[in-house]
């Protein structure tokens, strides 16, 4: 039997406190924990929620747990605004101008800390993807655990939620922050010896880069096929709109896919895991390093050849009536009547080109390892089109699917320089669901058939 969510984070906290030796009463442990659960439940969370942080927190030591519960507090752009019971506190941090937020005049020494720590400047504007959120999640931290915590404990879980500003070069490195954290203990805590500001911002940043690799650890995931559960969370999480299940379309379907591939095409391995005083080892750091940057080029060549195979679609959709639902054209994801008529029910079996990725075609054909409400698990369409074509093909393909994205490509010449039965198979499986298009599919099959 499972624990209610609300009452693992009562837990956590309770536990934390406990650790620190700081006396909380339960009805305000209670408290923060009906504020952290309620944000990480937002409806539009789909992969910062309460599991992920569950997730984070085991094995953790006080300081970090408490950062971690806090660190995705705020997530202004995926819940369309501040935590309910933030919003009267940030108001008086930000304000919004010019569609970004302005850090305001800074007036007291915790607010102060927080800001020197992310090295943000009052009257700046804070970055969106830089540590907008993670920052202003700091404050919130910092604000409600600054009745019940010393001032030691606060520097450590700022900067423990700093470290969380994920995929940062080297002007970011933790050195950098080490520097700044010293900085804070030097000013906040000047009952410390030299020797023990030095003990201090080690521990500290031990933590701090310790909480920083857990977060991302799923860009090591041994599975390619769970690293793409993860991957798919996210892409449905900013993307709100396939959250009308049987009503995006197929560009809205494209375009967040298409998002999510640019991101991880130009992301550096090197860039997602840090280290700090031969912290994790070097050997453990370039192991990780080796398995995020082979996580990256499965998921882009799984994006790549999903793309392509709704660039065929989109191009059927385009050259008979224009975009469309999905689900008009592949049929439904789910249904109350038993399982719905799809496209790939009426494709024919594909013959295997020599050079497929058999671990890239069981993900396709298999599913990746979790469910999601949003998409189908497995992709078979993407099955029978990389089948078809191999892997050397369905990248040059997916060249062509970009010019089509880009417009300097038509539907129809992009349709033309595909293999033809390819083409052919899949209109004639869409012609089964897509009833009102049916006619003009088998117009447009005459045509290509003719070619």
């Amino acid at each position: 039997m499972s624990t209610a969510k609300i009452n693992r984070f009562i837990q956590l906290l309770s536990d934390a406190f406990s650790q620190l030796e700081a006396d909380v009463p339960m009805p305000d442990i209670e408290y923060l924990a009906m504020l952290i659960h309620r944000a990480m439940e937002n409806r539009t969370r789909k992969y910062h929620t309460s599991m992920h942080i569950f997730e984070l927190c085991e094995g953790l030591s006080a300081r970090p747990q408490l950062a971690a519960l806090f660190h995705d507090l705020v997530y202004y752009q995926l819940d369309n605004g501040f935590p309910q019971q933030t919003a009267a506190l940030l108001s008086k941090v930000c304000h919004l101008e010019n569609g970004g937020f302005i850090l305001q005049e800074i007036n007291n020494d915790t607010l102060a800390m927080c800001a020197d720590i992310f090295d943000f400047k009052p009257y700046q504007a804070l970055p969106l993807y830089g540590g907008m959120n993670e920052f202003l999640s700091a404050v919130v931290a910092v604000k409600l655990l600054k009745p019940y915590l010393p001032m030691p404990h606060l520097i450590a879980i700022v900067a423990c939620i700093e470290a969380t500003i994920p995929f940062r070069d080297a002007s970011n490195s933790p050195k950098l922050v080490a520097d700044r954290v010293r900085q804070q203990s030097n000013k906040l805590l000047p009952a410390l010896s030299e020797e023990e500001t030095d003990r201090y911002v080690d521990t500290v940043m031990q933590d701090a880069i310790s909480l920083s690799n857990i977060d991302v650890a799923g860009f090591a995931e041994a599975n390619p096929g769970k690293f793409l559960s993860s991957t798919w969370l996210l892409i449905e999480e900013s993307n709100t709109p396939l959250n009308a299940v049987g009503v995006y379309t197929l560009q809205d379907y494209r375009m967040a896919l298409l998002r999510m591939e640019k991101f991880l095409h130009g992301l550096k391995a090197e860039v997602v895991f840090h280290q700090y005083k031969g912290e994790p080892k070097t050997e453990t750091l370039q192991q990780l390093t080796e398995a995020a940057r082979g996580n990256l080029l499965f998921a882009c060549d799984f994006l790549a050849a999903k793309l392509t195979s709704i660039a065929l679609i989109e191009a059927l959709a385009l050259e008979t009536g224009g975009d469309c639902p999905v689900s008009m054209f592949l049929g439904d994801i789910h249904s109350s009547d038993g399982r719905p008529e799809r496209a790939e029910d009426f494709l024919p079996k594909a013959n295997t080109a020599a050079d497929i990725r058999p671990e890239l075609l069981q993900v396709f054909e298999r599913g990746r390892a979790e469910e999601t409400d949003l998409d189908l698990n497995a992709s078979p369409l993407t099955a029978f089109l990389y089948r078809s074509l191999g892997h050397q093909g369905t990248l040059q393909a997916w060249r062509q699917a970009q010019h089509l994205f880009e417009g300097s490509l038509s539907p129809l010449n992009f349709l033309k320089g595909l293999n033809r039965n390819l083409v052919l198979s899949m209109i004639e499986a869409c012609m089964h669901i897509a009833i009102s298009r049916r006619e003009n599919l088998l117009v447009l099959q005459h045509k290509l058939a003719e070619k």
